[in-house]
């Protein structure tokens, strides 16, 4: 009975742990050009802030949220190069 509790106890823990565990960064990519204002996820390209939520603009090419990988390009979003190119085209 003992053996019997145990088993089902570690059983549950590493069914819980599989549940809970989110999406790893492997799963996800940056996606540049997506943000809606306050809704960015880190620092943006050209270093005006360095946190989180501090975007001021829609859609900045410069502010980045992480999506799943393949939905920036359904986004209309941008890898890391081309929101370059961007900024360095309308400066």
């Amino acid at each position: 009975m003992f053996k019997s509790i145990i088993s089902a106890a570690a059983l549950a823990t590493v069914l819980s742990a599989t549940v809970s565990t989110p999406a790893t960064a492997q799963s996800k990519e940056k996606c540049y050009g997506v943000s809606a204002v306050g809704k960015n996820d880190c620092a943006n390209l050209s270093g005006t802030h360095s946190c989180a939520g501090q975007s001021t603009v829609d859609k900045d090419p410069g502010e980045w949220k992480y999506v799943n990988k393949g939905e920036c390009v359904k986004l209309k979003g941008y890898n890391k190069a081309q929101a370059e190119t961007i900024i360095s085209a309308n400066k």
